[in-house]
């Protein structure tokens, strides 16, 4: 087997304890997608050694048919037919209702053998209190054998006060350390690279500022519509659903200072700091620093798109956003004046995440490229697809004249490293596993981007600020265009 120099030193493997998970909704769609796929190849890879997997669902399963169900959730995934037997053997099936006493009380008897227990919340948000407080009456907080860990999925509240009362609530049965709040895009590898990035190299760092930096663009993109998520969708809207979680920590990593330290607590703490500088944006400014929109009728790749309103499911007066875009400050000495442009929609031409930090044209122009931009070099850390990082730069043009074109240097993780990414799930529940919490987000981290959100989504209801409308498959509304036009500069093409 030949390998990869660029993978000679890297520790790969690590030792787990014995556990047992607890998957409550496991026959939903994210077990099927993520969760045990992502189980499997880590006890593949070797990470996993004693386990078992027990599924806490309302269906009259039995045992054998998860076993049958999770194996056609393993289709396709690499390795022989008996690895994945032998996976499959350590399922397990509790079928109850998330309200019955009686279904808790039998969690114990699961336990047999095992000292260690994680809980993972895989439900509708609405389930989150029950199945907390029944997992927190019968006593599975406290563990004197071994270790125990609660593992919630987004979205963690709706506002301020709902994210405050679940926080509140765990805190009565589970201890912070306890708790690991997970947000998928902090599983993935560039999003974990910034970091390297930035404080590992020498000739970035010191130009991480005001004073080199004009101005930094964060996009998530998606090309598809709302689909079957409508239910769910029209009650969140885009600056719920992404903005809160995953654009803000892609700003956290972006803009964070130097921890003192890259244990959980050093890191996370230097991320929850950024929300907490940022300017807040007032009711009166909401229509100056925001824009909401809603994709219409239009094509997406190549067919013919409904739009938001004719999606099955969609109310006819439904006021929900598909597309917001923000221009936020951070009242910091790094970044004092420096405008972060964020924005994410469905239904937009391309799918695509990506952080752009733009940086500031030379003092003197000795040379005149033929657009503005050129001048400009561009850091691009993309996040998918081709996960990656380009930096686009000026090069003088062969010949006699003395002229300049940009061209990239450019970095991808799969032609450079020659093995794919794991997927986000891997490490996340890896690092659950481990008590690794540095990818999980605490407490005080997403109080502090709801707090922020929820005086935007107050400014919008007592503004009346309108929902506008962009094709399906376009780059986004024209009033988004107009917010950072203000600043003479333009959105990245999608």
């Amino acid at each position: 087997m030949k390998l990869n120099p660029l993978m000679q030193g890297i520790e790969t493997h690590h030792d787990t304890k014995p556990f047992v998970l607890f998957i409550f909704g496991v026959t939903g769609d994210l077990t099927r997608r993520k969760l045990m796929p992502a189980m499997y190849n880590l006890y593949r890879k070797g990470f996993l050694t004693r386990f078992r997997i027990v599924g806490f669902a309302r269906r009259p399963w039995s045992t054998e048919y998860f076993r049958e169900q999770g194996m056609q959730m393993l289709e396709g995934q690499p390795g022989s037919a008996d690895l994945k037997q032998q996976f499959i053997a350590s399922l397990e099936y509790l079928q109850s209702t998330f309200e019955d006493p009686a279904g808790y009380e039998r969690i114990e008897s699961f336990c047999d053998g095992f000292r260690h227990r994680l809980f993972y919340l895989s439900t509708p948000p609405a389930s989150y209190q029950e199945i907390i407080t029944q997992l927190g009456k019968h006593g599975y907080g406290d563990n004197p054998r071994g270790f125990s860990r609660i593992i919630i999925e987004k979205p963690f509240g709706r506002d301020l006060a709902s994210a405050r009362e679940l926080n509140q609530l765990l805190s009565r049965y589970f201890s912070e350390p306890q708790i690991f709040r997970i947000d998928h895009y902090l599983g993935k590898e560039t999003v974990q690279n910034i970091m390297m990035l930035r404080f590992g190299n020498a000739i970035f760092e010191p130009l991480w500022n005001r004073h080199h930096i004009d101005h930094v663009q964060i996009t998530v993109g998606e090309s598809l519509g709302v689909g079957t998520r409508a239910n769910y969708y029209d009650k969140s809207g885009a600056l719920r659903d992404m903005v809160q979680n995953h654009l803000f920590q892609l700003l956290s990593l972006t803009a964070m200072e130097p921890p003192s330290s890259l244990t959980a607590e050093g890191v996370r703490g230097e991320k929850v700091k950024v929300l907490q500088a940022l300017r807040p944006i007032t009711y009166k400014d909401v229509n100056q620093y925001t824009v909401r929109a809603r994709y219409t009728a239009g094509f997406s790749e190549g067919e013919a798109a409904p739009g938001y309103l004719d999606e099955d499911g969609v109310p006819p007066d439904s006021t929900t956003e598909t597309y917001t875009a923000l221009e936020l400050y951070l009242d910091t000495w790094r970044w004092s004046g420096v405008p972060f442009f964020l924005r994410t929609g469905k239904r937009l031409a391309r799918k695509v995440t990506e952080i752009a930090v733009h940086f500031k044209t030379p003092p003197l122009s000795l040379f005149t490229p033929d657009l503005p931009e050129q001048a400009q070099n561009v850091l691009v850390i993309r996040i998918q697809p081709g996960e990656g990082i380009t930096l686009h730069m000026n090069a003088k043009i062969p010949g006699h004249e003395n002229a300049m074109r940009p061209v990239n240097m450019d970095f991808s993780y799969g032609s450079s490293f020659g093995i794919p990414a794991p997927e986000a799930y891997e490490r996340l529940i890896l690092d659950a596993i481990l008590g690794e919490a540095t990818l999980y987000t605490r407490r005080d981290e997403i109080e502090a981007g709801w707090k922020f959100v929820t005086r935007i989504l107050s400014g919008w209801e007592k503004m009346e600020t309108p929902v506008v409308g962009y094709p399906a498959g376009s780059t986004g509304p024209e009033l988004a265009k107009l917010m950072i036009g203000r600043h003479n500069r333009r959105w990245r093409k999608l």
